[in-house]
């Protein structure tokens, strides 16, 4: 199934409905459902921001479908949709809408990789 790397906090935000857009450099085509991954690098200033600790790292831990993906022109744009994407403008342009976020229970031991990749593929 397609999935996507994140750090933490990220993905757990996006796990208690608090992020519902991921931004992101690079746009996508896929549309539909995938899989959340929380990978081994953390984004320790978020954590602190966010007041989190101790959270899954390198685990699939939810799914989420990818319902459009919106192309932020400038930073005016960008700023429209902070609380729901949380970012600073310059972290990218494309802004991946998410909907029928759920949480699952933590696959540990999964390394990630960049871009939307497959997990569970022999």
């Amino acid at each position: 199934m397609k999935t996507l790397s994140l750090k933490q906090p990220w993905a757990e935000l996006i796990l208690q409905g608090k992020k519902k857009i991921e931004i992101r450099k690079w746009n996508t085509h896929f549309r539909g459902q995938f899989l959340i991954h929380a990978s081994g690098n953390i984004d320790e200033d978020a954590m602190k921001k966010h007041n989190l600790k101790d959270l899954p790292r390198q685990a699939i831990v939810g799914k989420a479908t990818l319902k459009e993906v919106k192309h932020y022109e400038n930073e005016e744009e960008f700023n429209k949709d902070k609380n729901k994407h949380l970012a600073t403008y310059g972290w990218g342009s494309y802004g991946f809408v998410l909907e029928g976020v759920e949480r699952v229970k933590p696959v540990m031991g999964v390394k990630g990789s960049l871009g939307f990749w497959e997990y569970g593929k022999t």
